[in-house]
């Protein structure tokens, strides 16, 4: 399991650095402050290839800095968005560049208004650990894809990983276009101070509001992509069996510590059982052991493994039922840094994992007797990153889409919004503010810059003072009402 691996004089040469390459980007943009569409695009080809060709070590990577990363987690929730996202922009890039045609109103004829997108400049993004691959270049492929230069802060918990990621940016981008910095908390700090022209920091809420609070000394706009408690509702006509195929991936992909996993379950009260027993069928059958299973991933390190055990100990020393599932016991789950599956009934705000985002393979369960008071549970509570419901009945659909509020909605899915790339991703309130992805990202990247343009007739003259003129009776009778 990956540590933090950087010293205190690892730490203030990356300082350094941060400072030299932001001001050579900064320059550099300033040369080339509009880049074209066939160079954004050969810039994200190159990353394209760069990943291909990289796969077998960023997926070794990863693994080294798990303990135990499966190659499948990794493929498909860090390698397989990314190229996906690459591919949609370099589609899309020459429609996003083109000028948006605005109307112009009578009174101002004849003028023609527009707005083009501008790169914004030197764009900082800070990942964090969990997909370290897919949360840093992604942000890198909008980024690009607006014609901007970027700086990626990696985190200090995936050293192996960012060796990798390191090496492939430098080999294709000069530093004053794209740079990777690595280094600890202290480096994460400074790097979230910078006069960046935009900064994007995908993590908790806690540390959101710092990175927010150190950007705004610099007036810089902040794209903060939290997390939160994200609810999935099981509705009292689903076949329970049907709601588990549903969210199960979700909350197993990378060992349940995905922003977007599932956090907690809203079922019937009388459904509860059926629920238990389902997910534990269905889990020993993706999972028939979790201790020696490659396919099943370990917590990243041992902090994060303490606190999920001590969330575990603290619900059952307030009253909670926990229900690990699979075939092996705790000490052979342990002893390889993973924790399986773990239910947790009768559980309470009391209660540590009821309190914060799990981030983990825990996963509590809470009955409802009536639909309202599932949306109830939800709304009473910080709005989530994710909502997921479990309903095939189309009025429930509306109902909970319209009563409650979440950065994003799957029906009868869960996490898998993430990954289209023509909708935006965000969240609201406590989970986040902002959007990236596809031509959202796009946007997030670029100034929106009005242009309102006139030709060699300047109708404007008429209306010159001095006023009480007919033009000027004329105006106010046909537009001031």
């Amino acid at each position: 399991m990956a540590s933090n691996l950087y010293t205190s004089a690892d730490d203030q040469q990356e300082i350094c650095a941060v400072d030299e390459i932001l001001i050579a980007q900064k320059q550099a943009f300033a040369k080339q402050p509009y880049l074209s569409a066939q160079t954004r695009i050969d810039d994200l080809q190159m990353l394209k290839s760069a990943l291909l060709e990289n796969q077998e070590a960023l997926v070794t990577a990863l693994s080294k800095d798990f303990g135990c990363r499966s190659v499948d987690d990794s493929k498909m929730g860090d390698l397989m968005p990314t190229i996906m996202g690459i591919n949609y922009a370099v589609k899309h890039i020459k429609k996003w560049m083109k000028p948006s045609k605005r109307h112009v109103g009578m009174l101002f004829q004849p003028a023609k208004a527009f707005v083009m997108y501008q790169p914004l400049g030197v764009i900082g993004i800070i990942p964090p650990w969990n997909y370290p691959l897919f949360l840093s270049l992604g942000p890198l492929t909008t980024a690009l894809a607006a014609g901007n230069r970027a700086i990626i802060k990696m985190s200090e918990f995936t050293p192996a990983t960012n060796d990798v990621i390191k090496k492939l940016i430098n080999d294709i981008f000069p530093s004053n276009k794209v740079a990777v910095i690595n280094g600890g908390p202290d480096v994460a700090a400074h790097f979230s101070a910078q006069a960046f022209d935009h900064l994007l920091f995908t993590g908790s809420t806690r540390v959101g509001k710092i990175v927010m609070a150190a950007a705004a000394k610099n007036l810089t706009p902040v794209t903060l992509e939290l997390g939160g408690k994200s609810p999935t509702i099981i509705d009292g006509e689903i076949a329970i069996k049907d709601a588990v195929s549903r969210f199960i991936l979700a909350k197993t992909l990378n060992a349940g510590q995905t922003c977007v996993a599932p956090d907690y379950i809203l079922c019937p009260s009388d459904r509860i059982d059926e629920l238990k027993q389902a997910l534990s069928q269905q889990f020993n059958k993706m999972y028939p052991s979790v201790a020696s299973n490659n396919d099943y991933s370990g917590i990243i390190n041992e902090a994060q493994l303490q606190r999920l055990n001590q969330w575990l100990s603290d619900a059952k020393a307030k009253g909670a039922i926990l229900t690990p599932l699979g075939n092996d016991s705790e000490q052979e789950c342990l002893s390889v840094g993973k924790i399986p599956l773990t239910l947790v009934n009768n559980v309470n705000d009391d209660m540590l994992l009821m309190q914060e985002e799990i981030f983990g393979p825990l996963l509590p369960i809470i009955g409802y007797n009536h639909l309202d008071d599932a949306i109830d549970y939800v709304n009473t509570r910080p709005r989530p990153l994710a909502l997921y419901l479990c309903s095939h009945d189309d009025a429930t659909q509306k109902t909970v889409l319209e009563q409650t509020h979440a950065g994003g909605v799957c029906l009868n899915d869960a996490a898998m919004h993430v990954v289209q790339d023509d909708m935006p991703f965000g969240g609201i309130g406590p989970s986040g503010m902002g959007h990236y992805h596809g031509h959202e990202g796009f946007l997030t990247f670029s100034k929106a810059k009005s242009v309102f343009k006139k030709g060699k007739i300047n109708t404007a003259s008429n209306a010159f003072p001095p006023y009480g003129k007919l033009v000027h009776k004329l105006i106010y009778k046909f537009f001031l009402k």
